[in-house]
């Protein structure tokens, strides 16, 4: 199949996806809280999970698939809870809007509580279910896309309107006991976004993008969201003939700008979240991986002002591993949220599965722990059950699964801690550094005279081995 064609069948996969148009629009005033009337029943008899019991903890002996093996929320470990290391939060947007559509087939999953349509009704029904489906898996956090919880209306007042009453609705389900991670605009869907939109070269559409954005950092805030995230699904190109890639880096910069000032202006303490994707559906993405975004930021002065959430599935995309984009944004300061999920090396997309490989959570884990931990970010498992995968309990087992590996991924952290051998087999590597003149080489008090020098006193320098085998089998011997 040629690059075109699958590059097409992704477009309509997104499409799918996060389809939320031809809704009703909503009478209710714009004002958040308040209540409103006439526009459907969201009621839903009993519960929306029956016969799913609230997952607990029953060690790694536990035969039970609804039950953790790993995962002991109150556990301490390296100093912290494990639910403080973790801090899990539930994607809605593919937990609850996800249809099982690829690009070769259409929706397989029908939810008992779903009646067909994108009403204001039928969100509030799934807002429920949201908090239901946390609350049985023992989840403190969720996030969200603005498209995913609301639809659309005809003009921006009424969209606003309908996202005013389901935000009213989700503020009330979360009371003191849920917290909102994070929450986000979706800016790519729509028609309008075809060239971007920070990036866009319409002004019109510029201008649309920022009045989404502050509508979206206004229900964050009212929800007493942590983070807000930027994704730039269309912020790139398809061809450079045709784009003025300076002028459009200006542009998102600017835009980047505004929304730190309005942060500010409404008083919203959370941090603001960049989230690097390389491809997919332009040809290239402005932040495209987590050393570009990086240089953006120092670009523009915007260090300081946002960190990454970096998620591994894009990671495989820019053709780095999870761990190589978490050190990056580690090193740099920036690593701020995790996107908990992963690819398949043989499919060239975003599959967004449950990540479940031991070894790639241990490493994941290593550099969350070096930085001592990511809050006020956390792992949300953008992730999706396979098309395959219908039943209800399937949400629950994906996200046990998910959440146990993390959690055996934490503690093989601790067991490399404990054990020593593999942060001493590193320092030793380097230990021709921790002299006086390798002293004076870090401290950029080593010039080339002095250099030359220690190379002529010195003579052809020994090169000790690297010993990668051995450090591969001293992780290894904590999985």
């Amino acid at each position: 199949m040629k690059c075109a064609e699958i590059l097409l069948l992704l477009l309509c996969l997104e499409v799918v996806r996060f389809s939320a148009f031809a809704s009703p629009p909503s009478t209710c005033p714009a004002d958040l809280g308040k209540e409103c009337s006439g526009s459907g029943s969201d009621e839903w008899e009993g519960e929306f999970f029956p016969g799913i019991p609230t997952i607990k903890y029953e060690g790694p002996s536990s035969k039970n698939h609804l039950a953790f093996k790993w995962y002991n929320a109150e556990e301490e470990i390296l100093g912290k809870k494990m639910k403080d290391w973790l801090r899990f939060s539930v994607a809605f947007w593919h937990t609850f809007r996800g249809s099982g559509a690829d690009p070769f087939g259409a929706p397989t999953k029908f939810w008992p509580w779903e009646d067909g349509t994108n009403s204001l009704a039928m969100a509030k029904r799934r807002m429920r279910a949201n908090f239901e489906f946390i609350e049985k898996l023992g989840v403190g956090f969720w996030c969200f896309h603005d498209k995913d919880i609301a639809p659309d209306g005809k003009t921006i007042e009424e969209t606003n309107a309908n996202l005013d009453e389901v935000v009213a609705l989700a503020k009330e389900l979360q009371g003191s006991k849920f917290q909102l991670l994070w929450g986000t605009a979706q800016l790519f869907l729509h028609p309008r976004y075809m060239h971007g939109a920070a990036t866009s070269s319409e002004v019109g559409v510029y201008a649309y993008a920022a009045a989404q954005v502050k509508k979206a950092l206004e229900v964050t805030h009212y929800l007493g969201g942590q983070n807000y995230v930027f994704w730039g699904g269309r912020e790139g190109y398809q061809t450079l003939l045709n784009t003025d890639m300076e002028r459009e880096l200006n542009h998102l910069a600017r835009f980047f700008e505004a929304a730190v000032a309005y942060k500010k202006k409404i008083g919203f303490k959370g941090t603001l979240l960049i989230e690097p994707k390389p491809q997919e559906p332009t040809k290239h993405q402005y932040d495209w991986d987590a050393a570009t975004a990086a240089n953006f930021l120092r670009k523009y002065g915007l260090v300081g002002e946002f960190k990454l959430n970096i998620e591994c599935n894009h990671a495989t995309l820019s053709g780095h591993s999870c761990h190589h984009e978490l050190e990056t944004a580690r090193i740099n300061g920036l690593l701020g949220n995790v996107d908990a999920n992963t690819g398949d090396p043989q499919i060239g997309w975003d599959t967004d599965q449950f990540l479940t490989d031991i070894g790639e959570a241990t490493l994941v884990m290593l550099s969350v722990v070096r930085n001592g931990g990511i809050a006020p970010g956390g792992f949300n498992f953008d992730a999706k059950l396979r098309r395959e995968s219908t039943d209800v309990e399937d949400l629950f087992i994906a996200h046990i699964t998910g959440m146990d590996t993390m959690a055996r991924g934490l503690r093989n952290v601790a067991k490399l801690i404990e054990d020593g051998s593999l942060p001493d087999l590193v320092r030793k590597r380097y230990e021709s550094f921790d002299t006086e003149i390798g002293a004076l080489i870090e401290a950029g008090k080593a010039d080339f005279e002095l250099l030359e020098k220690k190379a002529l006193e010195w003579g052809e320098p020994k090169v000790a081995s690297g010993k990668q085998e051995l450090a591969e089998m001293i992780f290894q011997s904590a999985l």
